[in-house]
């Protein structure tokens, strides 16, 4: 039985470690929307999964129902954020060649390192 190749072991992990990272900066880029409310409330999330931005129909604010709009925001920014996570685990996946990747990226609202 013949021993494996370490320099070459080594050598695809830093590969791959390059790859993911490109990855990284490339989601980094991206984004996703997502709404509520027939379209009432847009939220765009990154691919760091970062709210970028939040729309409200103007509509909405009129009707001063306060506990609807925070309903509303909330339900928006969740889905971007459920979407954005899709595209990360997908993409990160692609670059892995498959494996399962960690969807923990270093980045976003779960990390500690800020």
């Amino acid at each position: 039985m013949s021993t494996p190749d370490l320099g070459a072991l080594l050598r695809q992990a830093q590969e791959m470690q390059k790859r993911m990272a490109s990855v990284q900066r490339e989601l980094a880029r991206r984004s996703v929307q997502a709404s509520a409310g027939a379209g009432l409330v847009t939220a765009t999330v990154s691919g760091e999964l970062r709210v970028l931005q939040l729309e409200i129909d103007p509509q909405l604010l009129a009707g001063a129902d306060r506990a609807m709009l925070q309903d509303l925001v909330a339900a928006a920014v969740n889905a971007a954020l459920a979407s954005a996570q899709r595209m990360v685990q997908e993409e990160m996946q692609r670059a892995a060649g498959g494996l399962q990747v960690p969807l923990g990226t270093g980045r976003g609202p779960d990390s500690q390192s800020r």
